[in-house]
Order: structure tokens, then C-alpha cells, then sequence
């Protein structure tokens, strides 16, 4: 197995944002130029917004195009319109996607208590996503697929077995770790891996991690990323490729 290539972000290291006069704050792993994120992107990955909301905020209508928005929720609900007519409400464990193609304008809420969510965009080729019409798509918790194993919960989010059709070469996941237990995931040559620290303490391939560090991993050749927690561990995890063949245009 090769070295794999590992960068470790604290929290100081990563973006910080607000909407609604301070109701919404939003921690940025991956942000947008002058938010203070160190990562600016990872392959068609180049947005990630943690965002919280102790009792409610709004974001009022405002256009998107091209690219693909996915809004992840870890408690609270988020709400959501757009113009293409639909309101939605999504709870714990769903998932919002839209597909904002040729152009869409949206609004979206995040209703408390203790909301907390991911709103993630990815770039696919823009040339022919701006030919298409835009989509919404929305899922619940129980929708997706969850595989329990040797004390390790994966959600599988994006990927061959999600109900999620996506543009963008994605792969995502939810994965809960219980006390003490070693978690393994492979690395295919020419993909990379991030992965949020929701809540835990451990090692990941003998790099220390806590909850809110953010790690950016890939290597040359297939290797694996090994997780050795030491309390209760939740990690988000996306996997897209280390570079595309098409251009990228966004920042």
C-alpha cells in the first residue's frame, strides 16, 4: 500500500459565515475566497457550509445555475421554494437536491431547535449542465440505505445503491462509530477522500482527529484510510475524483 497524501484542517483553519443576521452561522471546511477556508476545493467538490441555527433563520430567494446543491440534515428541519413552485420540508436525516441546470431561484429555511445541517455544491460539466432543465429532488432518513456492521453504521448518501439521481461523480456517506472500534475504507487511485469530524476523538491513519477537524486524502496509487476511534465517532465522508475531464470554472 502507497502513503497516503493527508491534510488535517482545525476548526481555525476553516471558513466561517452567517445569514439572517447572525440566526444562521455556518463553519466552512470548503469555502468561498476571503471566508477564511484553507481548502478552496477538492476535484468538482468545492463547497461545504456547516451550518446551525439554534431557533430559526431564512435565506431569502436568490438564483443559482449549473451546479448541484445537496442540503444534509442532522437535526431541526430545513425548509425550502423555488421557482419551480415547490415548498418542502425535510427532517433529521433527509436530504434536499437540486440540479440547478439551465437556472433556478430558491429560499430555504432552518428551523430549530439546535438545527444543524450541510448544504454541499459539486461542479459538473457546466457547458452541459447549463443546457438542462433545473430539478428538485427530496429524500427522507429512511430512504436510504443503512449497513450495520462490527459496531459501524454507514449511510450510504450518493453512490450505485443511493435513491439520489446525480450529475457530478459523487460518493457520500454518514458513518457512526461506536467506542473503541477500527474502521476501514479503501481509496481508489486518482479519487480523493474528505471527511468532516462531526463529534469524536481517535486517529485516522495515525493522525490525531476531534470533532470539527476536516481532512483532505488522497494518494497515488489505492491505499486505505484507516479510523481508530476512541469514543463514539461520526464522520461525514464524500469521494469525488482528484481531477476531471472537464474544465472547472467556479472560483
Amino acid at each position: 500500500m502507497s502513503q497516503l497524501r493527508i491534510e488535517r484542517f482545525r476548526v481555525n483553519q476553516q471558513g466561517v459565515g452567517e445569514f439572517d443576521g447572525g440566526k444562521i452561522t455556518e463553519q466552512k471546511p470548503i469555502g468561498f475566497p476571503g471566508e477564511g477556508s484553507e481548502v478552496k476545493r477538492v476535484g468538482p467538490l468545492f463547497y461545504w457550509a456547516w451550518a446551525k441555527a439554534e431557533h430559526e433563520g431564512y435565506i431569502p430567494l436568490h438564483p443559482h445555475q449549473g451546479f448541484e446543491i445537496i442540503t444534509y440534515v442532522i437535526s431541526g428541519k430545513a425548509e425550502h421554494g423555488d421557482s419551480l413552485g415547490t415548498r418542502s420540508v425535510v427532517g433529521a436525516g433527509g436530504l434536499q437536491v437540486m440540479q440547478t441546470g439551465s437556472g433556478v431561484s430558491h429560499e430555504e429555511g432552518f428551523v430549530g431547535p439546535d438545527m444543524q445541517g450541510f448544504q454541499i455544491w459539486f461542479e459538473p460539466h457546466l457547458r452541459e449542465a447549463l443546457r438542462r432543465k433545473p430539478t428538485y429532488q427530496q429524500f427522507e432518513h429512511e430512504e436510504f440505505q443503512t449497513i450495520v456492521k462490527d459496531g459501524v453504521k454507514i449511510k450510504e448518501i450518493l453512490g450505485d445503491d443511493s435513491p439520489v439521481s446525480f450529475e457530478t461523480d459523487a460518493l457520500m456517506w454518514d458513518v457512526l462509530i461506536e467506542d473503541e472500534i477500527m474502521f476501514q475504507q479503501s481509496l481508489t487511485k486518482g479519487r480523493s477522500l474528505s471527511v468532516l469530524v462531526l463529534d469524536g476523538v481517535g486517529e485516522l491513519n495515525e493522525h490525531v482527529y476531534e470533532a470539527k477537524d476536516f481532512f483532505v486524502i488522497d494518494g497515488a496509487e489505492s491505499a486505505e484510510m484507516i479510523v481508530q476511534s476512541k469514543e463514539k465517532t461520526r464522520l461525514l465522508i464524500i469521494e469525488v475524483p482528484t481531477s476531471v475531464s472537464y474544465p472547472l470554472l467556479r472560483k
